[in-house]
């Protein structure tokens, strides 16, 4: 099983079976308050994963997690050091490995399991994955379609435009808008489910900020001679 943690947009933590079936999802739509949150979701979710998939009430049971999977953004600055940090030292509390996942790319499997229910016989567009960069900015990435391992093929990005020109660029690449609000723990947990499986990383082990932080180390004094 593989415990799934993003806070790109909102806070969210999940735990998903290597199959990719949901034992338990607990989130939080507050785009600020990731530390004060994601103790309390935490816990909600192993103590859900512990009485089976989602819908079923079944005895309690060890959860044998064996990765912990992090949503790496784009996103703000001080939301995602809140979950990957989060991630990082649950891991290292259980020795377990963590899988670095795109936040964009776990939307766009999201968006693609929907539309496969929807219509299962229908070619997938090529679409983007467009979310609230803040400074009157949206961040997006352009996906088409998925790969043999189950994994979205991005084609584009993640970048971040001004959001008047957010339309303008999508047009440019061909790409049908798709706004997401919310990145699904349990979607990042199966994305890393797949790419374990595979052998595949997604993505390094540093943030996808797309901007410098806010807050900055101030300058070294100038030193001043004798």
């Amino acid at each position: 099983m593989i415990l799934g943690i993003d806070t790109s947009l909102g806070t969210s933590v999940a735990v998903v079976e290597s199959d990719g079936v949901v034992r338990a999802e607990a989130s939080s739509d507050n785009p600020l308050g990731h530390a004060e949150a994601i103790g309390t979701l935490l816990v909600d979710a192993l103590a859900g994963a512990a009485r089976g998939p989602i819908g079923q009430t079944g005895a309690l049971e060890e959860v044998a997690l064996t990765h912990v999977a992090a949503g790496m953004g784009p996103g703000p600055f001080t939301g995602l050091r809140v979950g990957i940090a989060a991630a990082r030292a649950f891991a290292l509390g259980r020795g377990l490995p963590v899988v670095a996942v795109p936040s964009h790319d776990a939307a766009a499997l999201g968006i693609v399991l929907s539309d496969a229910l929807t219509d299962p016989f229908a070619d997938p567009p090529r679409f983007a994955v467009v979310t609230d960069a803040r400074r009157r900015e949206f961040a997006y990435s352009v996906y088409d379609g998925i790969d043999d391992d189950g994994i979205p093929v991005r084609v584009a990005g993640p970048a971040l435009t001004p959001r008047d020109a957010i339309d303008d660029v999508l047009a440019g690449l061909g790409a049908e808008r798709r706004d997401v609000t919310v990145i699904s723990a349990s979607m990042v947990a199966a994305l890393a489910g797949r790419a374990v499986a595979a052998g595949r990383e997604l993505t390094g082990p540093e943030p996808l900020y797309l901007r410098a932080p806010d807050v900055t180390l101030p300058a070294a004094p100038k030193r001043v001679g004798a």
